[in-house]
């Protein structure tokens, strides 16, 4: 098994009688990437700066290769590199002078010129960074949390807001960086971000981890492959007994293996997709039940999650 490079053994951090983050633990390995997938306000950014010994636990601790978050503190920071949000960034200087800058912070450094052309700036070495796009201040907050060389990199909701071509431009990057041999943790509320990323997700909600596993296992601990998503007209107004004796009838439909539902949408889960289909048209057809919006798809970590909370990431 590879090396542990992170262990987070019981993070809580309360701010007076809120508790964001509620007895958090995982452990992270050599060369993974892995996730911190949940909506915000699911406490990962919090999670990440306890790692990074940005930010007091209440209880519980954090090692981080080795060295305790508590006691140890200057060595984990010789080992991590930390993206800062680009709203954090020197404005007036030019990119290459805030690398260097950055890189003077550290006795080991990497090279620069390199590094820029790794982060896809050296066009841009010369401009100022109030001028530069979203992406290219992302791709330079990386470059930064690189100066150091650092074996651990935490990324922050990298992509947030930025388009879909320099969202895969990032992808990219993170991809690159995991070939090197880097350990890097990613939070994000992007599902599909999480399964092209990651090697294991800790999906959280509320503070709390609630479930961990690679993507592809997480979604088959749904025990199935295919989804079909419905409205049914009228279903949102209903009372709760109605909706819950629609949900019963709904798991007899053919293959049908599970059943989830928020307000009027359903959602049926089968490996058996196209037995189900038919078998649901013809049960709605003999019950008057008005079936709107109809598709069917493969299984998703959305699904993971609703199934697991009762809502979506975008309603969290």
């Amino acid at each position: 098994m590879a090396e542990t490079m992170i262990k987070a053994d019981g993070l809580v951090k309360r701010y007076g009688d809120f508790t964001a983050v509620k007895g958090v633990h995982f452990e992270v390995y050599q060369g993974e990437v892995f996730g911190l997938l949940g909506p915000n306000g699911a406490g990962k950014t919090t999670t990440m700066e306890m790692i990074e010994g940005l930010r007091q636990p209440d209880e519980g601790h954090a090692v981080v290769a080795g060295f305790d978050t508590r006691t140890q503190l200057n060595r984990v920071k010789q080992v991590i590199g930390v993206q800062l949000q680009s709203t954090s960034l020197f404005d007036l200087l030019k990119v290459h002078e805030i690398v260097r800058m950055y890189a003077s912070f550290y006795p080991n450094s990497v090279p620069i010129e390199p590094l820029l052309d790794d982060m896809i700036l050296q066009e841009k070495r010369n401009d100022r960074v109030k001028n530069l796009s979203g992406g290219q201040k992302q791709r330079l907050a990386i470059a930064l949390a690189l100066v150091n060389d650092p074996q651990v990199v935490f990324l922050d909701e990298p992509t947030t807001g930025l388009d879909p071509q320099a969202r895969r431009m990032l992808w990219d990057i993170v991809l690159r960086l995991k070939e090197r041999g880097k350990t890097i943790v990613l939070s994000t509320h992007y599902m599909e971000e999480a399964h092209a990323l990651c090697d294991r997700i800790c999906l959280m909600d509320s503070g709390q981890v609630i479930a961990l596993d690679t993507p592809r296992n997480l979604v088959r601990n749904l025990q199935s492959d295919s989804a079909i998503e419905f409205r049914l007209e009228g279903a949102d107004g209903w009372s709760g007994e109605r909706q819950e004796a629609i949900t019963e009838a709904l798991r007899e439909v053919s293959e049908v293996k599970q059943v989830d539902q928020r307000k009027d949408i359903f959602v049926l889960y089968t490996d058996h997709l196209q037995t189900s289909l038919v078998d649901l048209i013809g049960r709605a057809e003999a019950q008057g039940w008005r079936v709107q919006e109809l598709q069917t798809r493969t299984a998703t970590l959305e699904d993971v999650f609703i199934h697991m909370t009762g809502r979506s990431l975008r309603e969290a």
